[in-house]
């Protein structure tokens, strides 16, 4: 039980030898922090035995309260208000069984409307999406809202308060990663149903043959939440898009072998398509895999730029030429680096430091036949239908990333004040959120949509039909995340342009809009891909002009 200490109790404890500040009502310990604080002892002195609460909000953010609360929090105030209960569940009417024809009339009818869930997280307009915020949805129900709760107490209380830490490092532990395979998340990102089978502990908060495509984007927004693309990036990027051909198109004696140390986080898996010369354009790849004389290997030879995940993978997912030029000569291998041949460096770029963006060299690298994903020459294939797995990937992240520049905006907006009055109360300031606002929304209606016709649609009527809106969509929500990465920086103004403190988030991740709106296929190829794919699909569909 937490202790509780009188205002007079903090007062004592106003001397740098005894250091003692209350925030929001909990009594901070600070005697032996002085020497650690960034801003020095003597602002920490000027506040000793006081209520610091102003001053702490004036200069910091709320990941700053979560890195060292457990650590310097020694109890709470008496006069701090206790936590309602929560109310008691209501008791379910109990329904009479119904009669022949009763039942037959409630099969014919529509299924009755679910009701909205409970309010999740700070009610801050936009700042979630709005069934978080008590609207009615035809997509989420009671497992959503168990795995958002779930995955959000991790992320606030283990991640969040020490990304900084992690993206300065270029590095998130090691133990994260496996933490994801213990928690059972990993099984469920693979655009697929719950791969149960090869895992040691399933998903705890939602069973498995409950889960759906819904519950993967929640957890993949959830993630993203961080407010860091080097986190998301290396905790899902490299599997997300290395491991679902694997998973799709292997041979069940490779996939029986490789994916349970993938998915209980102890092997790491990427993909490994783009090279110096070949990026959007990947019929053109020359990464080259000849067959030996005895038909048993495939001999690779060339580079690989710009994979992430590349520097610590044990798998890649490699994208070679087994045939003659253009797409029609493109195969899928899958190459463990213990094979030999495999080299490895990391590569600095703009942003998403903490990812492990590498360039990978292949010499001589003996390759089994059974690691061919798919067939042979027909590779082309199973890299576009991963493509819309991937770029369904960057838009969930982009738009919730969209939220959180506009989510610390509004809070930030709420305590500045300038020229006399809160940055809330100025005109500019609220068009500025209204713009996020409405870009956000509407972006991310799409995407519900999306998810939703992908869950009913089959893979093949998926790939034909859904990618030339996902392909749009990608563009528009990396146009978003621009926009509202652009926008917070202005509202933040010098705050944004320094690294940590309170606008540490935007100045993140304005570093990282780059690393969206490139990969996975940049802006202007994917809206003239929308373009092409859509009307080549209606006119084979009936479109009449």
């Amino acid at each position: 039980m937490s202790k509780t200490f009188t205002q007079s109790d903090v007062a004592s404890h106003n001397k740098a030898d005894s250091l003692w500040i209350v925030i929001d009502g909990d009594v901070y310990d600070l005697t032996k922090f002085q020497d650690d604080h960034p801003g020095g002892k003597k602002i920490l002195q000027r506040v000793a035995g006081k209520d610091a609460s102003k001053q702490f909000w004036k200069y910091h953010n709320e990941g700053i309260l979560k890195k060292y609360q457990k650590q310097l929090q020694i109890g709470s105030l008496d006069t701090k208000p206790k936590p309602a209960a929560p109310p008691a569940p209501a008791p379910t009417p109990k329904k009479a069984a119904p009669k022949p024809k009763a039942a037959a009339a409630a099969a014919a009818a529509p299924a009755e409307e679910a009701e909205a869930l409970e309010p999740f997280g700070l009610q801050i307009p936009f700042a979630d999406p709005s069934w978080y915020q008590g609207h009615h949805s035809p997509y989420f129900n009671e497992t959503h809202a168990a795995l958002r709760a779930e995955v959000r107490e991790w992320i606030e209380t283990e991640i969040e308060p020490h990304i900084t830490e992690w993206d300065e490092k270029k590095e998130v532990p090691a133990e994260i990663y496996k933490e994801m395979g213990r928690r059972g998340y990993l099984a469920g990102l693979l655009g697929t149903h719950y791969q149960k089978d090869y895992v040691q502990n399933p998903i705890k908060s939602v069973p498995p043959e409950k889960w759906d495509l819904f519950h993967e984007m929640l957890l993949t927004d959830e993630l993203s939440r961080t407010g860091s693309g080097g986190f998301v990036w290396n905790v899902i990027g490299g599997f997300g898009i290395g491991c679902p051909p694997l998973v799709k198109f292997g041979k069940k004696s490779l996939v029986d072998r490789i994916l349970p140390g993938i998915l209980n986080g102890d092997k790491r898996i990427c993909l490994a398509i783009t090279e110096p010369d070949a990026g959007s354009d990947v019929a053109n790849l020359t990464c080259e895999a000849k067959l030996s004389e005895d038909g048993k290997y495939y001999i690779v030879n060339g580079e690989k730029k710009w994979i992430t995940n590349g520097i610590w993978a044990d798998y890649f997912t490699t994208a070679v030429r087994t045939g003659g030029p253009g797409m029609n000569g493109v195969s899928l291998l899958l190459i463990e680096r213990d094979f030999g041949g495999v080299s490895t460096r990391r590569m600095d770029c703009q942003g998403v430091w903490s990812s492990g963006t590498t360039y990978i060299t292949f010499e001589d690298v003996k390759v089994p036949v059974e690691n061919l994903i798919g067939k042979e020459n027909q590779g082309f294939r199973v890299i576009m239908t991963n493509f819309n797995h991937e770029r369904i990937g960057i838009i969930i992240q982009c738009l919730r990333f969209s939220r959180v520049c506009f989510e610390e905006s509004v809070k930030y907006a709420n305590k500045r004040k300038t020229f006399g009055k809160k940055l809330i109360d100025h005109p500019v300031i609220r068009l500025k959120l209204a713009h996020m606002a409405r870009q956000i929304e509407a972006s991310y209606n799409w995407l519900e949509n999306i998810i939703y016709q992908c869950q009913k649609m089959g893979e093949t009527e998926a790939m034909l039909r859904l990618g030339g809106p996902i392909a749009g969509l990608k563009a528009q929500a990396t146009v978003t995340f621009e926009f509202c990465a652009r926008e917070a920086s202005q509202i933040f103004g010098g705050l944004s342009y320094s690294r940590g403190g309170q606008g540490g988030k935007v100045e993140r991740l304005y570093r990282d809009v780059r690393a969206y709106a490139i990969p996975g296929g940049s802006e202007e190829i994917m809206l003239d891909l929308s373009i092409r794919q859509s009307m080549r699909v209606a006119k084979m569909l009936g479109m009449k002009l």
